[in-house]
């Protein structure tokens, strides 16, 4: 599917690039309250690592590594801002996709702990007819199936219409409404909890869900109970201001030849929908997984139910084994389970893994993505070498 997205968007875009901003240094300027420890780590080969990774086309990485909370570290490597030739540094802010479900279950689950509501209760119960009409499986799934993919309902993305319609006013901003009506009156993949199948759909109505038992939007929810409680000062959700100055721009190699177009404006269509939207940087992501599976975010009851896993009837041939838990994905490596969520935004793709058997953390994210670019940051080999410069020594 992002493929055939990414072919629609090089048709869209042929001829129709646009003069990048002028920005001084000081817009950029973070204050990285970052407290690297590292102490007997040699942190000089995830460095080169990731240096390796700008030198083959990469605008910019940030990575950061908690090892069993005794060492902590964040680097940088690349620019924030090609054409005006500035420095990337890991408190820079940047937009992290699909890493924002992770946070949608912590505060269903939240929620859950408070006597609100109950994962196996109906999403009927919460949410009325005007927003599940026409999505097939919604008035008989669960809320847990919505978190664990497992509902069939059909992924608005995937729509054809929706990626014709988004990419002919790529800095249109869309309400949920809109989107929903992309997955309406289409059939659903299959019956609720017979299998999984990564939806966005699902995180939307879990968000209207937060919304409908709290009575407020669901990143104020967030804010309240998931960044401010976990000091996260670099992350925010895009709502209130979809494109924050300081935010790193974000380039797209649609060609596949590393000539890269800037795409800072294209993502407006996750602004108010808890299946992306997120801004953040990869020290406060590597914080934000590794407080969860130390247990400081939610009881421990919640996260074995989280990390309670569903295997697809077909796994990807391409990719690690992957099982389903609730906003988060165990695959299986060279290095044992490692539990994950990675997102992609048009010109910005993040990833957050956490290894249960070393207790270690490792987040990274780019202000890059599609064609050759993907290759060198979130394919399974890019992956497998992150891990293994990571881990090889455990």
């Amino acid at each position: 599917m992002k493929y055939l997205f990414l072919s629609i968007l090089i048709l869209v875009l042929f001829g129709a690039c646009e003069d990048d901003p002028v920005f001084e240094p000081s817009h950029y300027f973070c204050d990285s309250g970052i407290d690297n420890i590292t102490a007997g780590f040699d942190y000089q080969e995830l460095q080169d690592l990731i240096d390796e990774m700008v030198a083959s086309g990469v605008p910019g990485v940030m990575m950061s590594v908690n090892y069993d909370d005794t060492i902590r570290w964040s680097g940088s490597s690349g620019k924030a801002d090609l054409a005006n030739n500035i420095d990337l540094s890991p408190c820079n802010i940047t937009r992290v996709g699909s890493t924002v479900k992770t946070f949608t279950a912590i505060a269903i689950l939240l929620l859950q702990e408070e006597g609100k509501l109950h994962l196996d209760d109906l999403v009927s119960q919460y949410l009325d007819n005007n927003i599940l009409q026409g999505l097939a499986n919604a008035k008989q799934a669960s809320i847990r199936q919505l978190l664990q993919h497992s509902s069939g309902i059909y992924n608005y993305i995937a729509n054809p219409r929706f990626q014709t319609a988004s990419l002919n006013d790529l800095t249109k901003t869309w309400q949920p409404k809109e989107l929903l009506d992309y997955a309406r009156n289409e059939a659903a993949e299959f019956s609720p909890g017979s299998d999984v199948q990564y939806s966005n759909t699902n995180y939307i109505l879990l968000g209207k869900i937060i919304e409908a038992i709290e009575q407020k939007p669901f990143y104020e929810v967030f804010a309240e109970r998931i960044f401010k409680p976990l000091n996260l000062s670099n992350t925010r959700f895009a709502a209130t201001d979809p494109i924050p100055d300081g935010i790193i721009q974000g380039y797209i190699d649609l060609y596949s030849n590393l000539n890269v177009i800037n795409s800072t404006e294209y993502s407006g269509w996750d602004y108010f929908t808890a299946d992306g939207g997120l801004i953040s940087n990869s020290n406060d992501l590597n914080v934000f997984l590794h407080q969860l599976f130390n247990g400081y975010i939610i009881q421990e009851s919640s996260l074995n139910e989280m990390i309670t896993w569903k295997a697809p009837k077909k796994q990807d041939s391409e990719t690690f084994d992957t099982y389903y838990g609730l906003g988060i994905f165990r695959i299986d490596t060279d290095f044992g389970p490692a539990y994950m969520h990675s997102g992609d935004a048009i010109g910005y793709f993040a990833s957050m893994v956490y290894f249960p058997n070393y207790n270690v953390t490792i987040t990274w994210a780019t202000n890059g993505n599609y064609g050759k670019i993907d290759d060198f940051t979130q394919s399974k080999e890019a992956m497998e070498k992150i891990f293994k410069t990571l881990l090889k020594d455990k």
